[in-house]
């Protein structure tokens, strides 16, 4: 299945991609296909990251379905 992965702020600066397409097993958890787009660029790993599916910040548990929206972005704080 496929889905596409959205990059915002450093991690966009990390990967070089502000949107990709990423294939996927079926029924994977949200965790599970974070962990693979880290794996696939290990420069996001220094990073505090957070991450959302379908525009809503996600736990891990959410089952991914073809056609979702994942995003990835750093921590931000504010002053």
């Amino acid at each position: 299945m496929n889905v596409q992965v959205l990059f915002f702020g450093a991690t966009a600066d990390e990967t070089g991609e502000r949107e990709i397409e990423f294939s996927f097993d079926e029924n994977i958890s949200a965790e599970r296909a974070f962990a693979e787009i880290v794996e696939k660029y290990p420069r996001l790993k220094a990073h505090k990251l957070l991450f959302a599916v379908n525009q809503e910040y996600a736990d891990g548990g959410e089952i991914i379905k073809n056609g979702d929206e994942l995003a990835i972005f750093t921590a931000v704080s504010g002053g």
